[in-house]
């Protein structure tokens, strides 16, 4: 079920585009989440600050194969706009093989350092054991993570984001199932948790490989479509490079704030564990809203409608924002109740540093969503390396700040959850000054 971007009404063709984008986001979120509530609710909160913990940390390892996936989608859906199949094909192998690689490196290195990054995570002593028997079965899940992204991204690449949906809304499902046969019934404890999502992650990235590769025959190259010239090589891997390094940067500025808060002990662990979970959930479609515009941008710069870019931009800020300020207020209005989702009611010094983390990052997700528009657009007008410029900006004055003011005494923690919400206005400031100033560059010369 393709779909040419490049038709219709924009703000229509976006949503409808972006929509089961959206909806796969959150049920994707759903593996982690179904671990958190079932280890916080039925295990402690010793177990949830482990797997909400170890949660940063395989979302840094899956955001390498994101990136990666992410940046060759770009250039599937840049050769489908401008109607290249043979260029298109070629750039499928030449991805698949390249990350494919890069996912078997991933693995063997995630096994044989799984001590020294849980010592560089700081990790308290009392958590180190049950963390470690979290991410050793996590890590299994990491080809799986592969498969699913893979494919996802090149059916996205050509307009079909429904089938995506499918795969990971069972898996969603059957994750869930595992959970509590997992860990109520066989007893399992957190190793259990790990093993109902690792399963679930095989069933979407196998079962979502094998449609593509028999029902979508276009999209199935062979050997006779591969060119290794120093090109089409290059451009793969550029674009690729450059999601990937700005999913790694901004996944290991989290990490490293993972780091900072571990120092604070298990209970802003604990609140920073369930309150990430709640953030992330909550401003997920404006991330997957940004992707989806990043593929429409592709399609119609590969197509060369300049007239449809600008349009899409414009409706996209606006359709953004007004979610994203939407979200805002729910978050600041429920946050304590939010919070009681993954923590017992009687763990009240948890649930306070959660939601005060929650109202203060939580008031500004216009800053995020913007963010991800601007990722999406210079991803999808060729130029990757500004969106990861920004990642940086954004996460190295995130990281700054909070390890600059978290350590005064009357700022405390507080401090990182400010220094959030600053780093992103900073990018987006000059992510918009860039945008404007390119299009009045490319307006003088077309004058």
């Amino acid at each position: 079920m393709q779909k040419d971007l490049t038709q219709g009404n924009v703000t229509k063709t976006m949503l409808m585009f972006a929509g089961p984008m959206i909806l796969g986001n959150l049920l994707q979120q759903c593996y982690n989440i179904a671990d958190t509530w079932i280890v916080g609710q039925f295990i402690g909160s010793d177990a949830l600050a482990a797997v909400g913990s170890a949660y940063t940390l395989m979302t840094f390892l899956t955001s390498v194969l994101i990136g990666l996936c992410m940046g060759s989608a770009s250039v599937f859906s840049f050769y489908y706009g401008k109607k290249e199949e043979a260029q298109m094909k070629n750039s499928i192998l030449l991805s698949f093989l390249f990350i494919g690689s890069v996912t078997a490196l991933l693995t063997l290195v995630s096994f044989a350092g799984t001590d020294p990054i849980l010592h560089l995570l700081q990790t308290p002593d009392s958590l180190y054991a049950m963390m470690r028997s979290y991410v050793t079965v996590i890590f299994l899940g990491v080809p799986f993570v592969f498969l699913y992204n893979y494919f996802s991204f090149l059916l996205r690449a050509v307009g079909n984001s429904v089938t995506p949906l499918w795969f990971l809304g069972i898996a969603a499902a059957l994750n869930i199932v595992l959970d509590l046969l997992f860990v109520l019934s066989f007893h399992l404890g957190i190793a259990g948790a790990a093993a109902a999502t690792v399963l679930s992650q095989a069933l979407s990235g196998l079962g979502i490989s094998l449609y593509t590769l028999l029902r979508e025959p276009n999209l199935r190259p062979s050997l006779r479509h591969a060119s290794f010239q120093k090109q089409a090589v290059a451009e793969v891997v550029r674009f690729s490079f450059a999601a990937c390094i700005q999913q790694s940067v901004m996944n290991f500025g989290i990490l490293m704030i993972q780091g900072l808060v571990n120092s604070f002990g298990p209970a802003v662990m604990a609140a920073f564990a369930a309150a990430v979970k709640i953030d992330s959930f909550a401003y997920m479609p404006a991330q997957e809203f940004g992707n989806a515009f990043s593929l429409f941008i592709s399609q119609n710069h590969g197509a060369a409608k300049n007239d449809r870019v600008k349009a899409g931009t414009k409706s996209a800020f606006r359709v953004s924002c007004l979610f994203c300020l939407a979200i805002s207020a729910l978050v600041f209005v429920l946050a304590p109740l939010l919070m009681q989702i993954f923590v017992h009611a009687s763990e009240v010094r948890i649930i306070a540093i959660g939601a005060g983390y929650l109202r203060i990052e939580g008031a500004c997700y216009c800053g995020i969503g913007i963010l991800f528009l601007l990722y999406g657009y210079y991803r999808g007008i060729g130029q990757p390396e500004m969106s990861l410029v920004l990642t940086i900006l954004s996460l190295g004055t995130r990281v700054l700040l909070a390890y600059l003011t978290a350590p005064i005494p009357s700022i405390g923690v507080t401090g990182i959850w400010c220094a959030i919400p600053i780093g992103w206005a900073l990018a987006d400031a000059v992510g918009i000054i860039t945008m404007l100033r390119q299009r009045n560059h490319s307006a003088q010369k077309t004058a």
